[in-house]
C-alpha cells in the first residue's frame, strides 16, 4: 500500500486552470484529445477502475489520482511512486481504454510543458508523439509558465526522460493484471 495523506486529494492550482482550458481535438485529430477534470476522482472511484482496469479486485487505488480522460475514457493520472513527497513531485502517468500505459511526466510541472507543446497524454503514449505541435494552445503555454517550477523543454525531452526514470512502469502494471 502506498503511503499517502489526506492532503494528497487537494487539487493542485495548476490543475484547476489546467481544466478550464477547452482541448480540441479537431476532426482529423490534429488537436489534443483530453479533457481535464476539475477534481481527483474520489478513492471509491479510482479504486473501481483499478480494479476493472487490471481484473484485480483486491487492489485499491491509492497510488493513483485520476486527473482527466480522453475520449475513448483512457485516463490521466498523477502516479504516486515516490514515497513521502507532494502530488506535484509525482509523475503523471495515461492508462488507455484499450490497455495502453506510460509516463507522460516526472512530474506535474513537466506535465505542463508537454500540454504547452499541444501534446496530451493520449497523444504521448499511445502514438508517440514527441514534436511540438504548430497549432499548440498559447494558452495553456501561458497556465505552465505560470505554475510550472522546472524550466521549460521539448515534449520529447520531458516523455522520453519520464520514460527512462521509470522504465518498469508497463511492467509493474502487468502485475497487478489478473
Amino acid at each position: 500500500m502506498i503511503e499517502t495523506t489526506a492532503d494528497d486529494r487537494a487539487f493542485p492550482p495548476a490543475l484547476a486552470e489546467v481544466a478550464r482550458v477547452e482541448f480540441v481535438y479537431g476532426e482529423d485529430g490534429e488537436g489534443v484529445d483530453f479533457e481535464p477534470y476539475d477534481a481527483f476522482d474520489s478513492a471509491e472511484e479510482t479504486t473501481d477502475w483499478l480494479r476493472h482496469w487490471t481484473g484485480n479486485h483486491e487492489l485499491d487505488g491509492d497510488a493513483f489520482r485520476i486527473f482527466g480522460q480522453d475520449g475513448s475514457g483512457g485516463l490521466a493520472a498523477i502516479w504516486f511512486a515516490r514515497p513521502g513527497r507532494p502530488a506535484a513531485d509525482q509523475p503523471v502517468v495515461f492508462m488507455g481504454s484499450e490497455g495502453e500505459r506510460g509516463v507522460v511526466a516526472g512530474n506535474l510541472s513537466d506535465f505542463l510543458w508537454v500540454l504547452a507543446d499541444g501534446i496530451g497524454p493520449l497523444e504521448a503514449v499511445e502514438f508517440g508523439e514527441r514534436e511540438a505541435r504548430p497549432n499548440a494552445d498559447p494558452g495553456v503555454a501561458a497556465v505552465a509558465e505560470r505554475h510550472a517550477t522546472t524550466p521549460r523543454r521539448p515534449a520529447g525531452q520531458i516523455i522520453d526522460g519520464a520514460g527512462a526514470e521509470f522504465p518498469t512502469f508497463s511492467d509493474d502494471i502487468d502485475a497487478l493484471c489478473r
